[in-house]
């Protein structure tokens, strides 16, 4: 899970990562508000920053100097709405302006490949770390982290140092990232960013930016719900994820049920691929209901699907393994009887393949239940090009091989 960058920062300051004065704020109102509130405590300037889950604000205009209560205000309207890199901004941050001296890089970061962590640190901040990494490779320091004995005051002037971070924001500097890295422990993050670390004039070193990640595995023992962006998130995937569904919305006409993240995948491809011979037809969602999905699942899954007023056709693909094709099968017919008990009409064709673990008995299944919306294939790139021709003509047909 990313982080805003005014969530990011509001872990810093829970554990001690000094961070300058600021507060998020909805509407171009309420940044007035905020900024009002600042000039009476003496900060007469402000900064004004779009609130997306995405780099470059910046040069896209998402972030503005402000030097009084209306102007902060006529910024932040223009800001609140910006699409930066396909990226509504609903939000923004108004902090208080900080004179800089000097600019820098520090991250904690999960190093997968060396089974370890990670921090990089540069002398030069303030820009992207990948062109630092591309115009002058020499000022990026990698020092790898122990697990087992983490960071402690010693360690963070080992990684600062390492970074060419001057003598005089060195001490600052470290302090930083042994409370930055105590976040990161403690929050199970992926991620930890700041970009820019600065030193100011008066000597103080301040996380200006913040960038986290947070480890979704992690969330039986952290409360990730509290971080949710609910106006960003497709009300479709808010609820499959509420019914623990790996489901993905996009843009197609075809809905998109299997078990199992490749196979899944295999499906888009297929269908998209089949789909060009129907104008075009492609994958309306990405939906795995996993290894040992239970009828139920199945079933949660198919009214999902089938929420989306987008999807013409289904497409359920599986291949049985510890999922057996009798539950799918099961799966089916109940949802589509739930649906029917709510009053909901299903008129969608739905197109299946199972093959693998209790096939047979899966098939014959849909056989006996005798829906009229669902027929079966008996191949994968079949059941895709049928799909994709009833999506293209935008109703049912007589079943095949119901």
């Amino acid at each position: 899970m990313d982080l805003f960058e005014y969530q990011a920062k509001e872990l810093f300051a829970e554990y001690g990562v000094p961070v300058p004065k600021d507060k998020v704020a909805n509407t171009a109102d309420e940044a007035r508000q905020i900024a009002a509130a600042y000039a009476a405590e003496g900060i007469s300037k402000v900064v004004v920053k779009a609130q997306v889950k995405a780099g470059g604000r910046g040069k896209a205009g998402g972030v503005k100097l402000a030097d009084s209560p209306d102007d902060t205000q006529e910024k932040a309207g223009k800001i609140l709405g910006m699409d930066i890199k396909g990226h509504t901004v609903h939000r923004v941050l108004i902090a208080e302006a900080t004179d800089i001296e000097s600019e820098y890089y520090l991250s904690f970061l999960l190093d997968r490949a060396n089974r370890t962590f990670l921090s990089i640190c540069s002398v030069e901040g303030g820009v992207e770390i990948e062109e630092v990494a591309h115009t002058n490779p020499d000022s990026i320091a990698r020092i790898p982290i122990s697990p087992l004995t983490g960071v402690d005051h010693a360690k963070a002037l080992e990684i600062v140092r390492a970074g060419r971070i001057p003598a005089e924001a060195q001490e600052g500097a470290a302090i930083l990232a042994e409370r930055l890295w105590a976040m990161f422990v403690d929050e199970d993050a992926t991620l930890a960013e700041v970009n820019p670390v600065v030193l100011t004039p008066d000597g103080k070193v301040l996380a200006l930016d913040g960038k986290v990640t947070l480890d979704d595995n992690a969330g039986f023992r952290q409360d990730l719900a509290k971080f949710a962006d609910l106006a960003s998130t497709d009300p479709l995937e808010a609820k499959a994820k509420e019914k623990h569904l790996n489901y993905v919305k996009l843009e197609g006409d075809v809905g998109i049920i299997g078990n199992g993240a490749g196979l899944v995948m295999s499906t888009l491809d297929v269908v998209a691929y089949a789909g060009e011979e129907f104008g075009g037809i492609r994958p309306a969602n990405f939906l795995d209901i996993g290894g040992g999905a239970s009828a139920e699942v199945m079933a949660n899954g198919l009214e999902i699907v089938l929420s989306d007023p987008a999807v013409k056709s289904v497409f359920v693909n599986v291949f049985g393994g510890i999922t057996a094709c009798d539950a799918v099968a099961n799966g089916i017919v109940s949802a589509l009887a739930l649906l029917g008990e709510r009053g909901e009409t299903v008129d969608r064709p739905i197109v299946v393949r199972l093959d693998g673990n209790k096939a047979a008995e899966g098939r014959q299944i849909l056989h006996d239940a005798a829906l009229t919306i669902v027929e079966q294939q008996d191949t994968m790139d079949g059941a895709a090009r049928r799909a994709a021709e009833l999506a293209g003509t935008g109703s049912a047909r007589t079943p095949k091989g119901a």
